[in-house]
């Protein structure tokens, strides 16, 4: 077995046939087919059905452990290189788009300074397609929803952030200046999908006040829930990192505080085995950096101090 032929299955599973892994390999169809088959050969499985160019279930398996020796490898070279005093390499980083607006522009700006030759590749996803990613090992850090109670990762928890409605102008809730929940709930609102961390905790939140919340719509995305109601389709209970106030101050909607909701709290996950790389490393000590300088964090945005505690009067 070498690299070569799990670079060919690794790009067959990521871009779907022989061909296009040829293309993105920049290789003809024939080598990788010739690959493929050596290791098929060395494993006396099929990886790849031929018909199709899906994987096999053994292919999956090999496909899953030889994500993780790439990146083993990748750190290998990362980690080499910081012992001269020079971080090299590429740190895959995940993040929900809320936080990913205000917080991928900082980190691309400082790494570009500070560690001019380390590539970032950054992952807008919801917390739900993220974690799952980070123990196939395609990713190296996310930023996240917590807690995401998953016992393959580490929880570095950034910053808590208040949960607000965004109403449009004629909605009735729009002439309020704060809201408890209950008044709230007199209305049906976009919310963000069920079995979602920020909608569990929001349902539990409105339970523990003796409140049900009505769904208008569902939608799996909080950044597209708030662009639903800067558009006027409805009010919406969002994170308050995903309606800026510079927007709303040139729009059409409004920001109003519930104050009998806690925050909502993100970090950093990674896997919990294996060192992560230099790369992955310093890009973790920059995010953690970043947050840490209260200049850096938009409106309703808090450094962490204590666990939220859940229905809470005035978080």
């Amino acid at each position: 077995m070498d690299l070569r032929q799990l670079a060919a299955l690794l790009a067959v599973a990521d871009h779907g046939s022989f061909s296009a892994a040829a293309r993105a390999l920049h290789t003809v169809q024939s080598n990788v087919s010739t690959h493929i088959a050596r290791l098929e050969r060395e494993l006396h499985v099929t990886l790849v059905d031929r018909a199709n160019g899906t994987l096999t279930e053994e292919g999956r398996v090999v496909v899953e452990r030889a994500r993780r020796i790439r990146a083993e490898l990748d750190a290998l070279n990362s980690d080499v290189a910081s012992m001269h005093d020079e971080v090299i390499g590429t740190a895959r980083v995940g993040m929900i788009g809320t936080t990913a607006r205000w917080l991928t522009p900082l980190l691309h700006d400082r790494l570009t300074k500070e560690h001019p030759r380390l590539r970032l590749i950054v992952i807008d996803a919801t917390t739900a397609n993220l974690l799952p990613r980070i123990g196939r090992g395609e990713i190296d850090l996310a930023v996240v929803n917590l807690p995401t109670n998953d016992p393959d990762v580490i929880e570095f928890p950034l910053f808590d952030e208040d949960r607000i409605l965004v109403a449009p102008l004629d909605h009735p809730l729009a002439a309020e200046d704060t809201l408890e929940l209950h008044r709230v709930a007199d209305h049906e609102l976009l919310l963000s999908a069920l079995g979602s961390v920020f909608r569990t905790e929001l349902d539990a939140d409105a339970a523990a006040l003796g409140v049900t919340l009505r769904a208008k719509t569902e939608v799996d995305g909080l950044r597209l829930v708030a662009s639903l109601a800067f558009q006027g389709f409805g009010a919406a209970i969002v994170p308050a990192s995903a309606a800026p106030e510079w927007i709303s101050s040139a729009g059409s909607w409004k920001r109003i505080p519930i104050t009998d909701l806690a925050t909502r709290s993100v970090g950093i996950v990674r896997r919990r085995r294996g060192l992560p790389s230099a790369a992955a490393r310093v890009t973790q000590h920059v995010l953690e950096a970043l947050v840490a300088t209260t200049e850096h964090l938009p409106p309703g945005v808090h450094l962490v101090t204590e666990p939220p505690q859940r229905g809470s009067q005035g978080r």
